[in-house]
């Protein structure tokens, strides 16, 4: 049977290549979904499309366009005459963390803060005059909103001796804390993936029910897609590699079972052998010569005592042929000397 650690060595690759293959399963869905999203127009014929479309809805749709603002825009906190819809401000703290395993000082970051603040917004046409608008639904959903960043500062803790002894006691050294504010500016080019669908007199695009990704993201559609065809590629290689990985495991112990497996067989076929050979025996000469003959030839008297394992099993003419070093071949001890057997 295979040992502990082989088992574990087999499971533990099994589980990895199956947990990579599922995640590799889902990115090329997405890949798949997202190829053959329709794209639609922002102009005026996008009305007309979606009163023809079943339910006045395309399921999963693509959509590139402006941003602007429905009514008010937020304003930056740190830059001058910078509007946005989404407003992310984020206070980050940074830290060194002894790691008492590798006894090395490892960066450490945390979130202690973060605020999103977002106001209705449409996309409009690149082009002014066209008078068509989407109304952008949840764009917090989205699993990829480009943001910007518009102001970073990192502020440096200050530290008196007595933190510094107090620090290497306790094993963190605050290093600081960084204030970000990410924003989406007004006038930003977005492509919008997800479901477009004609409310009322409102164009609407919203997460999809069908379970794929919402995108609201600053890459045009192509660039969109080969970063997923290329998330695809990267989960395909891992995942092929450790699946090479666990034939490999596999392969090896089978190939160990099965060399065990044609040594039992040989093993129980020289038994039978040596059975049949007693047995012959046996009939031929009868029960006393069988007590007293050589275990190797069957045919000669014993007449040997090995040391120091004091075993009688062996002629004389098969004790010569023992291969160096001799060994018993009862107990596979090493005959130290050899001692004639006399029968009186």
């Amino acid at each position: 049977r295979p040992s502990a650690g082989q088992a574990v060595l087999l499971a533990a690759s099994t589980a990895i290549t199956a947990l990579l293959y599922s995640v590799y399963r889902q990115k090329a869905r997405v890949a798949r979904g997202l190829e053959g999203a329709r794209k639609v127009r922002l102009d005026g014929d996008l009305r007309a499309v979606l009163l023809e479309a079943p339910g006045r809805c395309v399921p999963y749709a693509v959509i590139e366009g402006v941003v602007q603002s429905v009514k008010e825009t937020l304003s930056s906190q740190f830059v001058e005459n910078c509007k946005g819809v989404v407003q992310r401000l984020t206070l980050q703290e940074h830290k060194m963390v002894w790691n008492r395993t590798t006894h090395l000082w490892n960066d450490y970051e945390k979130i202690i803060h973060q605020r999103t603040n977002t106001t209705p917004f449409d996309l409009v046409p690149a082009e002014d005059g066209a008078g068509v608008t989407v109304r952008v639904m949840k764009p917090l959903d989205a699993a990829e909103l480009s943001l910007e960043t518009v102001y970073e500062k990192f502020h440096p803790s200050v530290q008196s001796f007595t933190d510094v002894i107090g620090h290497y006691i306790s094993g963190e050294r605050p290093k600081g804390i960084q204030e970000t504010e990410q924003m989406l500016k007004v006038g930003t080019a977005l492509t919008g993936v997800g479901e477009l669908v004609l409310d009322n007199a409102t164009i609407k695009l919203q997460p999809p029910k069908q379970g794929m990704p919402y995108y609201l993201s600053a890459l045009d559609f192509e660039s969109l897609l080969q970063k997923q065809e290329s998330s695809v590629r990267f989960w395909k290689i891992l995942t092929v590699v450790f699946g090479f990985a666990t034939c490999a495991v596999l392969f090896f112990l089978l190939r160990k079972q099965y060399r065990h497996h044609h040594e039992r067989q040989h093993l129980k076929q020289m038994q039978e052998e040596f059975r049949q050979a007693q047995e012959r025996l046996t009939n031929a000469e009868g029960g006393e010569t069988l007590k007293n003959a050589c275990v190797v030839c069957l045919s000669s008297t014993k007449s040997c005592v090995f040391l120091e394992c004091g075993h009688v099993c062996s002629c004389h003419e098969c004790y010569q042929a023992l291969p160096e070093p001799k060994k018993c071949p009862i107990c596979r001890q090493g005959i130290t000397r050899v001692v004639p057997l006399y029968n009186s």
